[in-house]
């Protein structure tokens, strides 16, 4: 288990006893894989777990839209405080009604927004984007159905603008919190003896695949994670592109994890390990993506703390939230 986990578990529980932000039934332990947990809520309080300012618009946006909250109950999130989906919302949802802030957070990444466009319905951020088509090939569920944030490639959050190019652009998000992996191959599946690289190995094989295969040292390197997950949304990114999905000339994947995180950076497939393709899995991805542009990644510390909330006032209860229930956030890049 990470040590930067670690760490977060006993600072949200002392978020969760001293800060404002909960309810007196919120602040008794909660059952976590059977057992009481001081950095967990209670089930029945585990909407609290989101920042007040989106509790309602987003637990109704997942009803409606059928997605999966990662760990929860029903159609509640999940009651772990260092939940990484809960994180992703709590950051990035209160934009999706503010297009201008949306912006000025995302144009240190993308210097080329002209205007950001809705995504879905009057919504400039959407989460669990699994694309218009199951274009993975992946297995679909007997009634044909796909389930968004569950069994199969789902981006954290979608956003999309139009740039001064002329160009349209989308991006799919990949939101990090407190994950660390270990050195396990997913090539076959535990429970169905699937052996994964069937299925994706004919996005792999073709021409335009966006991985760069002459530096792989073999296909089978990808199904560590993250390195798993980061080549089906690459994959899933570029064929949302060559479709023109939502009108996209561009599709792109952004990357955001936080700095202070050192467990993430270590490279768990060994022969990537060996590849001399960098030191960790951010450089080692950046290197395998074929077009340069269509991946980026940035630290949660340096993209929000770039933010200049004081130029938008309606942000200002939620950055008290997000820097207080996060510190390391306003601190920035200090360790």
């Amino acid at each position: 288990m990470g040590r930067f986990l670690e760490a977060e578990k006993k600072r949200l529980a002392y978020f969760k006893a001293a800060s404002p932000f909960f309810s007196m039934a919120a602040r008794a332990p909660g059952i976590y894989d059977g057992k009481p947990r001081e950095f967990c809520l209670p089930y029945e309080c585990a909407e609290e777990n989101l920042f007040p300012g989106i509790r309602q618009a987003i637990t109704a946006y997942f009803a409606e839209k059928e997605i999966k909250w990662h760990d929860g109950q029903g159609r509640r999130p999940s009651n772990h405080l260092c939940d990484s989906q809960v994180c992703c919302a709590n950051f990035l949802f209160p934009f999706a009604d503010k297009p201008y802030a949306l912006a000025e957070l995302l144009r240190p990444v993308f210097p080329a927004i002209r205007e950001m466009l809705p995504i879905e319905g009057s919504q400039f951020v959407a989460c669990e984007w699994i694309g218009e088509k199951n274009y993975l090939g992946e297995k679909i569920s007997r009634n044909g159905k796909r389930t968004r944030g569950a069994n199969c490639t789902s981006a954290d959050a979608a956003v999309m603008f139009d740039r001064e190019d002329g160009l349209r652009q989308v991006v799919l998000v990949e939101w990090k919190y407190t994950e660390s992996y270990g050195s396990t191959s997913l090539k076959i599946a535990a429970r169905s003896g699937t052996d994964r690289t069937a299925i994706y190995r004919p996005l792999f094989n073709r021409d335009d695949c966006p991985l760069n295969k002459d530096l792989l040292p073999c296909f089978a390197a990808l199904f560590y994670e993250p390195f798993y997950q980061l080549m089906r949304q690459q994959f899933l990114a570029h064929e949302m592109e060559r479709a023109h999905e939502l009108g996209a000339d561009i599709v792109s994947l952004l990357h955001i994890a936080p700095a202070h995180n050192g467990d993430f950076r270590r490279v768990t497939s060994p022969d990537l390990r060996n590849a001399g393709l960098g030191e960790s899995v951010m450089d080692i991805w950046k290197n395998l993506v074929r077009i340069p542009d269509r991946f980026r990644s940035i630290s949660t510390e340096e993209l929000f703390g770039s933010l200049p909330v004081m130029n938008f006032p309606e942000l200002a209860a939620w950055w008290e939230y997000v820097t207080t229930r996060h510190t390391w956030v306003r601190r920035g890049n200090e360790t």
